[in-house]
């Protein structure tokens, strides 16, 4: 009876533990701008509120943090599992502003289409980033005829928070970052490339949103992920923050407080759009980072890439044409997905700030989290949290 008694006790436990493991939020899912009461647009989002809610679209992210003066990392999104040089994806990008680097760029603008994952990571391990995305290319079955690999590689710098001059970024760390990819929640704050980024003066780093189209509008999917590392006046939903708090851009003079910095924007969706169309859904991105008080400044590179993985539109290694059974949205359905993709990228730049955290680097630099309890106060003051 004891034993009885003894193992019913220990069944119970066991129960009750993983109850509570699968109740606990992961750090990915924590500190986001929902958990407060900030809802932002009208949409709803998806299971993951994250850019891993489009269907087969996987990230992976690799951290790197060595004492006070090593703070970088790679993030690398997937738009499918598969080959995707053999079963290529249609794209294209829109540049709010130039002063940055990003390899594959012209190809993707000549034809419209991305044949590798999108890796991101800090200016000065771009190259080594690019020869791993090429060695990964080149490895995979069925590419050991390939000749050319249009490497699509963004990135931000991240100068204040890292020592990017020692490029410790090594092939294995993209390739790693590739191989671990995977649906399901998403990292944000300081993780993979946005481990040593600074926004509106804040530690920034990576964040991600979603939205869902209704049923009737055809119920797409569009998930957004940034890497956050600019300046300007700070707005979250629609509030002035920066101003509340006293930190913005030339908050007294034009010298003062001058930030400069990048922006990488990844918008995958399962919508059925060709180049075209999908470089106006990046400019409609941009148009979400402009929301968050984004000044655009002259040493911002301001990135969009979009990204259709519409099983419909993929186009085979060995075929130049499209597969027949397909309708291209019509720019006049387009507008529902230009307001979507607006408001997960206002709300994945708000997640990236939420869920970064202080980091002290070399030299005595330490770039603050946004102070959270002071924002939400600014925001009650203005109305725009949703109390549960």
């Amino acid at each position: 009876m004891n034993i009885y008694r003894h193992n019913i006790r220990a069944a119970i436990a066991v129960i009750l533990m993983l109850t509570a493991l699968h109740c606990q939020k992961t750090d990915a899912q924590m500190k986001r701008a929902r958990d407060y009461g900030i809802e932002i647009g009208i949409l709803r989002t998806g299971s993951f509120n994250a850019i891993t809610d489009v269907p087969g679209v996987k990230v992976g992210q690799v951290t790197i943090k060595e004492g006070d003066s090593v703070n970088t990392g790679v993030t690398a999104i997937l738009p499918h599992d598969g080959n995707i040089f053999q079963q290529k994806v249609p794209a294209g990008i829109f540049v709010g502003n130039g002063f940055g680097k990003l390899t594959g760029y012209t190809q993707v603008e000549e034809l419209g289409n991305l044949e590798t994952p999108v890796v991101l990571t800090n200016t000065l391990s771009v190259s080594t980033a690019m020869a791993a995305v090429i060695e990964h290319t080149l490895s995979q079955p069925g590419n050991d005829r390939v000749m050319s690999v249009n490497a699509v590689v963004g990135e931000t710098n991240d100068a204040r928070l890292n020592d990017i001059r020692g490029r410790h970024i090594t092939m294995e760390h993209v390739l790693e970052a590739i191989r671990d990819a995977d649906s399901g929640p998403v990292a944000e704050g300081n993780a993979g490339a946005g481990t040593g980024t600074v926004c509106f003066g804040f530690k920034g780093g990576i964040g991600t949103s979603s939205r869902v189209l209704p049923a009737t509008r055809g119920g797409y999917t569009i998930g957004v992920l940034v890497q956050t590392n600019y300046g300007g006046i700070l707005q979250v939903n629609g509030v002035p923050v920066g101003q509340e708090l006293g930190r913005y851009s030339f908050r007294t003079t034009v010298n003062e407080y001058k930030e400069d910095g990048s922006c990488m924007i990844v918008v995958m969706t399962d919508a059925p759009l060709t180049s075209r169309n999908l470089k106006r859904l990046g400019s409609r991105a941009f148009a979400g980072m402009m929301r968050t008080g984004a000044s655009g400044s002259n040493g911002s590179g301001d990135y969009v890439i979009a990204v259709s993985t519409a099983e419909e539109l993929r186009i085979p290694y060995s075929s130049e044409s499209l597969s027949e059974e397909w309708r291209e949205i019509r720019n006049d359905e387009m507008d529902l997905l230009f307001q979507a993709v607006a408001e997960a990228t206002e709300e994945a730049i708000i997640n990236s700030l939420f869920a970064a955290e202080t980091v002290k680097a070399r030299n005595g630099m330490m770039i603050e989290a946004l102070p959270v309890e002071k924002t939400l106060q600014i925001l009650r003051k203005y109305n725009r949290i949703k109390e549960r």
